[in-house]
């Protein structure tokens, strides 16, 4: 356990639930986990106990052995059980690539956002603009250049629905300070952006829980991108922002992350991923004493190999960090001769 760590509290020790079985975390709550298909092996789903079934909180990535590991739940944990209804926390594959096959095979409703539903269901279909091909063209012009690393990009220009072939046709909305009852308790959703359009958390007052998706993670600092889509976007500031909306919990609440296990040190937590920011953006503004393109700051920012996968999520986080100093006056953004965008400390700051 790192120091950063060893500042939570994590009630549940080493304890994890194998794949296929649920682990008790509170009355009517459940945690469950899957497999991922890259570096970060894992997602923590949730079920909640309906007097009908379960409400399933994520999904899963569409792969044959998420289905298997779901089938198991059906015929174990869920003693036959149906799902009531899929309800999402935000649009990235790990949370919604099943959710139409879950769906579907219950006749359950699928709860999300807005902005998650209408994004999701653009890169399931992989319209243009926001397809693999998209981020090719978008990181050349952050100094993604080289055949090896554009190779490296066109590896991935299906990753998205290949991951989630389908979304639900229709949904039911979720939107912020929204009260929500499932089972026998209420739960309040409070939205956040940065990671994803408007990422929908879930917090519980009577069991002090909350089911926080990717926003407050409790190892990992959670990725915040500028995408083709928005190419000129600030998605580290909204994050941060975003933050805020969470300081009003209890100090002592349960914490259920997507990702890590589950943790009390709400208020800890935040800190430590404001200080972790800011270490970094003053990393990346001392670099821009000489013109920096996105893709020089990634080394700076990740020292370590990254496979494309990492590659493009480390790329997307480094411009979010020049754009937030560029859009607090801190670096001016030049296109070069090559057509590579730089940025630089405004002289005389």
């Amino acid at each position: 356990m790192n120091a950063l760590e060893a500042q939570l509290d994590y009630p549940f020790g080493e304890q994890l639930p194998a794949i296929g079985t649920t682990l008790a975390i509170a009355p009517g709550l459940s945690w469950l986990r899957m497999p991922l298909p890259f570096a970060l092996d894992h997602i923590n789903l949730w079920l909640l106990d309906e007097s009908a079934g379960y409400a399933a909180v994520d999904c899963g990535v569409a792969t044959d052995v998420t289905r298997a590991a779901w089938e198991q739940l059906f015929d174990g944990a869920m003693a036959g059980r149906p799902l009531t209804r899929v309800l999402a926390t935000h649009c990235h594959p790990d949370h919604i690539g099943l959710s139409d096959w879950l769906c579907r095979r219950f006749e359950a409703p699928f709860w999300i956002t807005t902005g998650e539903y209408g994004f999701g269901r653009m890169m399931s279909a992989g319209l243009p603009g926001v397809d693999g091909t998209a981020a090719i063209p978008h990181f050349a012009r952050h100094g993604l250049v080289g055949e090896a690393l554009t190779a490296q990009m066109e590896s991935r220009k299906n990753y998205f629905p290949s991951l989630v072939p389908a979304v639900p046709l229709a949904y039911t909305r979720m939107q912020h300070g929204q009260r929500i009852t499932i089972g026998a308790h209420d739960w309040r959703v409070i939205t956040g952006f940065g990671h994803s359009p408007e990422h929908a958390s879930l917090y519980c007052a009577e069991l002090n829980v909350l089911i926080s998706g990717d926003m407050v993670l409790p190892r990992i600092s959670t990725n915040v991108s500028v995408f083709a889509i928005e190419p000129e976007g600030n998605p580290l500031q909204l994050y941060l922002d975003s933050l805020d909306r969470f300081m009003d919990l209890p100090a002592d609440t349960l914490v259920l992350p997507s990702h890590g296990r589950p943790f009390r040190g709400l208020h800890t937590r935040i800190a430590q991923l404001r200080e972790h920011h800011a270490a970094r953006l003053a990393e990346v503004v001392a670099a821009c004493a000489t013109p920096q393109s996105a893709m020089d700051i990634v080394p700076l920012m990740f020292r370590r190999p990254l496979d494309p996968h990492q590659l493009s999520f480390a790329l997307g986080e480094a411009l979010a960090h020049l754009h937030t100093l560029w859009a607090q006056g801190n670096v001016l953004r030049e296109i070069g001769d090559d057509a590579i965008i730089r940025f630089q400390v405004a002289a005389g700051r």
